[in-house]
C-alpha cells in the first residue's frame, strides 16, 4: 500500500485524520443500517433471548476478528505495534471500568458508538448523552477525576511493560486467531438464520467489523513511512470523542485520526439514515428518562477513560487483536450491562408495582 504521495501531498497530521475519517464513514454507515449496538445484544441476552440483537453484535464481533487476523497474516499489519498494545494494560481499569462503563450504556440506552450514531440521525437525547460522555471522558483524561482514574487503573497492571497478548501467552498459532473469528462467525451466522435477519443487515454488520480492520491497516502503513511519531489504532470513542471535544474548544489542538474518526462516524451515519429516510429529530420522554441518561453517559465517560476503551474500543478493536486487558473489559461490560438491566429494568417496575 503506497501511501507515500498522499503523505507528501497532505502531511502525516492530515493524512491520520483522513484515515479516521475514511474508517469513521465506513462504520458509521455500517452502523447505522445494522443497528449495532452492544448495549441492545446485552439487555437482549439478559432476558434469556438470542436474537437479532445478539446476532449482529456477534457477526461484528467475529468479522472484526476474521479481518484483522487476516490482514496481519498477509503482512498488512502488526499487533504489536498497535498503541493499545505497545503500552501497559490496567487488569484493575478493565474490570472497574467495565463493570461501570456496562451500567452506564443500559442506563443511556446506548453505548458510545451507538449514541453517536443516533445523534447523526436527529436523535436529540444522544446528542445530549454523547456531550456528557466526551466532557465525563476528558474529565478522566485530564481533569478533576483523573486522580482517581489514575489510582484505580494503578492497582492492578500488566507486567513487561505492555498489555498481554492472549495468543502470545497461549502458545497458539496467529492463525488460531483466525480460526476463532470464523467459529464465532458460523455460530453468528446460525442465530441469524433462527432470527430471519436480512442479508443486508448481515453484510452491513460485517461491515463494522470491516472498518475496524481498515483503521488497523491505515494507521499501520501511514507509521511506516511517517517521520512524527503515528499512534497504530482504530475505532474507538471514549479517548477520541473528548479529544474531538478539544479540537473544537481550543485553537491550538493538533489534528489527527481520532478528530477524523467523529466526524467520519457522523457523517456516514446522516448519510445512510438520510439514504433510507430514517431522518427525525427525537427528544426524551419525560425528566426520569432524562435524568437517567445523563447519568448513564457520565458513568460510561469515566468507566470507558479507566478501561482503556469503550464498547466498540475494547470490545471490537481491541479484542480483534486479542489484547488481554480488552478481552477482559468486555467481559466486564457485559456482566455490568445485565445487572444493570435486571436491577433497574426488570426487577424496578415489579418492586413499583408490588
Amino acid at each position: 500500500m503506497n501511501l507515500i504521495p498522499i503523505v507528501d501531498r497532505i502531511g502525516d497530521h492530515s493524512a491520520s485524520a483522513l484515515f479516521g475519517l475514511i474508517t469513521g464513514v465506513i462504520f458509521g454507515i455500517a452502523a447505522q443500517r445494522s443497528s449495532f449496538c452492544l448495549r441492545a445484544a446485552t439487555v437482549e441476552f439478559a432476558r434469556g433471548k438470542l436474537g437479532p440483537r445478539v446476532a449482529v453484535w456477534l457477526l461484528t464481533f467475529s468479522t472484526a476478528l476474521v479481518w484483522v487476523q487476516g490482514a496481519a497474516l498477509l503482512g498488512l499489519f502488526r499487533s504489536s505495534e498497535a498503541r493499545i498494545m505497545a503500552v501497559p494494560g490496567s487488569w484493575s481499569g478493565a474490570i472497574i471500568g467495565g463493570l461501570v462503563f456496562g451500567v452506564g450504556m443500559v442506563m443511556a440506552r446506548g453505548c458510545s458508538g451507538r449514541l453517536l450514531v443516533l445523534a447523526a440521525t436527529g436523535n436529540l437525547r444522544s446528542v445530549v448523552a454523547g456531550l456528557i460522555f466526551a466532557v465525563a471522558a476528558q474529565m478522566s483524561l485530564h481533569g478533576w477525576i483523573a486522580p482517581l482514574r489514575d489510582w484505580l487503573a494503578g492497582l492492578w497492571i500488566t507486567t513487561g511493560g505492555h498489555n498481554l497478548d492472549l495468543l502470545d501467552a497461549s502458545g497458539l498459532p496467529r492463525g488460531a486467531g483466525l480460526v476463532l473469528g470464523l467459529a464465532f462467525a458460523v455460530l453468528a451466522l446460525a442465530i441469524a438464520r433462527r432470527n430471519r435477519i436480512g442479508t443486508s443487515t448481515l453484510i452491513f454488520a460485517s461491515g463494522v467489523g470491516f472498518a475496524v480492520a481498515v483503521g488497523w491497516v491505515l494507521t499501520y502503513a501511514l507509521a511506516q513511512i511517517s517521520f512524527d511519531p503515528v499512534a497504530v489504532t482504530s475505532a474507538t470513542f471514549t479517548g477520541p470523542s473528548a479529544n474531538t471535544l478539544m479540537f473544537f474548544l481550543t485553537r491550538n489542538a493538533v489534528l489527527g485520526f481520532d478528530e477524523g474518526l467523529v466526524p467520519g462516524v457522523f457523517l456516514g451515519a446522516f448519510v445512510a439514515a438520510a439514504v433510507a429516510g430514517e431522518l427525525r429529530l427525537q427528544g426524551f420522554e419525560g425528566e426520569r428518562n432524562m435524568r437517567r441518561a445523563m447519568a448513564g453517559a457520565a458513568l460510561m465517560g469515566f468507566g470507558g477513560m479507566l478501561a482503556g476503551g469503550c464498547a466498540i474500543g475494547n470490545g471490537v478493536t481491541g479484542t480483534s487483536i486479542f489484547t488481554g486487558t480488552s478481552w477482559l473489559a468486555l467481559c466486564c461490560m457485559w456482566a455490568g450491562a445485565m445487572a444493570a438491566d435486571y436491577l433497574i429494568d426488570q426487577r424496578a417496575p415489579a418492586t413499583a408495582a408490588a
